[in-house]
């Protein structure tokens, strides 16, 4: 069973996030709840992509990321912070 408490979906998504930006990306810190993917990490819409389609294999069918970013404004999208794509996804559980 998938773990969805936030701490643990918080590390998941800090993994996700080096594997496709580098561990550099890292080098500030530790991402937090408050880590914005567009001001602080600076991902580019690929990266951002690449994040989703690996979180959607670690986490399957339980987390439709598309309905919930197609649901978002663009300039929430932009704001869209870690703490917020932790939320979804611990909102998910079954």
């Amino acid at each position: 069973m998938i773990d969805l408490a936030p701490a643990s979906v918080l590390r998941v998504i800090e993994r996700r996030v080096a594997e496709i930006a580098g561990d550099e990306i890292l080098l500030a810190g530790p991402l937090t709840m408050a880590t914005s993917f567009n001001g602080d990490l600076e991902l580019e819409s690929i990266e951002f992509v690449a994040l989703a389609e690996k979180l959607q294999q670690h986490y399957g069918g339980q987390v439709d990321f598309v309905g919930w970013i197609s649901a978002k404004e663009l300039d929430q999208i932009i704001g869209l912070t870690v703490g917020e794509l932790v939320e979804f996804i611990v909102s998910c559980r079954r």
